[in-house]
């Protein structure tokens, strides 16, 4: 999907990102509109769309979506299974979704439960609302889909910058501070008590649950518990099926309420966390205004107390907290979500793989610890750079290890080899950066080149992208140039070593140089039957 311009949590954008959806934003439409019909590669993580692209072009991306392909095939085995740190505390991952079509494949992605169902797409690009029998259809097709799994209707966050024209609510200078959600309610009491009733209805065929969106007093949670009690009676008197109480939560977007968190918890059963609309309205920055949209950033220290203060207030009373904005599926922050002891993290559905995969990395209380360090940080640089430096003592990984050996590897030239060895880092969790890392080894490789000759190269850097120091291995199915008076290269190692290595990486790489130079050892790397025989010989010859 291409689009003119969009900000970073607009709906579009994330009703996209659940649907597996690559977008581009900020292409002028009419500019492109001349290549329609032609061949083009769009990569939305680069931000880049190549038009009849070349052969080099093409043969990036092949290697680029080999490393896509194993990065799904490793992370649906984690998706399958419940999900739990290293140390075995135990998390809720949920999907964000706004249609029944999506629930499927969000299980099927993993989810663990609907952290956010966005009620609101039933009435959105239509005439007219939808009437009880058609929301209770829908509502009751996603429960049914989901077995016991709960599902978090999010009542109609409507009005405001979701406009619909059929409720004739007058356009607003600033519609994120306006008239939407819950303020909107009392005025369309009929609407909102008939989504009541068919959220009510569907809750009998399910674990169901309720949320309220943009509340800031009791006065507004206290009215919509008697339009609960209301429909139920109703809905008695009718003699149509339902569930007799309902839990209850609130979206916790408007700063206001942090400071009464004590109060609500008298009044409903769980928090969720809004991280969207929270940072926006901490910051008084509107996400969609490209002049301060880089004012919005919710990893600072203002923002981080704020959701510890949350999370202890209402742990110590007994509630539930999680977090349904993009924040949630941020990968690079989980480490934080979890040492914040959020009980639950909801997120678009394709993300829950990877981030199953990567808590069952980390350790709850080595967590607990950065966490608090991040709330006593000064600014969001400093809190980056412990993220960045942040690895659990627990999670240290060997240098040379089998996911990094590969044998028969089919590349067209030197680029795609370093591409694919440090996209493979970035698939077995190695690094977060796969692309930074490529980078700093080339600048590595524009000094001088890395062919030694005997048909091998060892590309190589001391990088601070790296989590865990590697070794990684190619034998190639046939040789390529490698830009070397040295000669075609059949056989690369890469070495990517961290940066508080010291003088490690010149041991390392000194050692191998030593051995390269014995003919027999170069012999039995070529001649070794598979990764794991090129593996035990490495083990054994080497000493690091």
């Amino acid at each position: 999907m291409i689009l003119e311009k969009t900000g970073r949590t607009s709906h579009t954008l994330i009703l996209a990102r659940a649907s597996a959806i690559p977008v581009l934003s900020g292409l002028p439409l009419d500019a492109i509109a001349r290549y329609a019909g032609q061949p083009a590669v769009l990569d939305a993580q680069c931000g880049v769309l190549a038009i009849n692209p070349n052969d080099a072009v093409s043969g990036y991306y092949q290697v680029a979506q080999t490393l896509a392909d194993k990065r799904q095939k490793q992370q649906a085995q984690a998706a399958a299974q419940l999900a739990y740190s290293r140390d075995n505390k135990r998390i809720d991952i949920a999907a964000n979704i706004g249609t029944a079509l999506e629930a499927p494949g969000a299980f099927a992605n993993g989810a663990e439960g609907v952290g956010l169902f966005r009620t609101e797409m039933l009435y959105m690009d239509r005439d007219s609302a939808p009437d009880e029998q058609e929301q209770f259809e829908a509502y009751q097709q996603v429960l049914l889909a989901a077995g016991d799994k709960p599902i978090i209707f999010r009542t109609m966050d409507i009005g405001g910058d979701k406009s619909i024209p059929y409720l004739n609510i007058p356009q607003e200078e600033n519609p994120f501070l306006g008239y939407r959600a819950v303020r909107i309610y009392p005025e369309f009491a009929g609407l909102f008590r008939t989504q009541l009733r068919a959220i009510l209805r569907a809750a009998s065929f399910g674990n169901a649950q309720l949320m309220i969106p943009m509340v800031h007093s009791l006065d507004q949670i206290l009215w919509v518990k008697g339009e609960i009690q209301k429909a139920i009676v109703e809905l008695k008197r009718d003699g149509l099926r339902h569930a007799e109480t309902i839990t209850l939560g609130i979206m916790v977007e408007v700063p206001s309420v942090c400071y009464i968190i004590d109060h609500f918890c008298d009044e409903v059963d769980f928090f969720s966390i809004g991280s969207n609309d929270m940072t926006q309205y901490l910051y008084a920055v509107d996400r969609n205004n490209p002049r301060v949209s880089p004012l919005y950033n919710p990893i600072t220290p203002s923002f981080l107390r704020m959701l510890q203060q949350i999370v202890t207030t209402a742990h110590q009373r007994g509630k539930w907290v999680g977090i349904c904005g993009e924040l949630g599926g941020e990968s690079r922050y989980l480490p934080l979500l979890l040492g914040l002891g959020l009980d639950e993290l909801s997120m678009s559905s394709p993300r829950i793989p990877a981030v199953k995969s990567q808590l069952r990395q980390l350790d709850s209380e080595a967590c607990r610890e950065l966490a608090r360090q991040a709330c006593e940080c000064r600014s969001a640089q400093e809190i980056e750079a412990l993220l960045t430096a942040f690895t659990p003592e627990e999670d240290v990984r060997p240098l040379l290890a089998l996911e990094n050996i590969f044998v028969d590897q089919d590349f067209s030239n030197k680029e795609q080899a370093i591409q694919f060895l440090c996209g493979n880092l970035g698939v077995n969790g190695r690094t977060e950066h796969p692309f930074e890392l490529e980078e700093d080894v080339w600048q590595r490789e524009e000094i001088v080149t890395t062919g030694v000759g005997f048909g091998v190269a060892i590309p190589h850097t001391k990088s601070q992208w790296i989590r865990h120091s590697s070794i990684s291995i190619a034998r190639l199915a046939k040789p390529i140039d490698w830009q070397s008076e040295m000669g075609e290269v059949e056989l690369v190692i890469m070495l990517t070593l961290g940066a508080n290595e010291g003088m490690n990486h010149v041991k390392v790489f000194s050692q191998l140089a030593r051995k390269l130079v014995n003919k027999n050892f170069r012999q039995s790397l070529f001649a070794a039957q598979d990764a794991q025989s090129i593996l035990t010989l490495l083990e054994t010859e080497l000493t690091f």
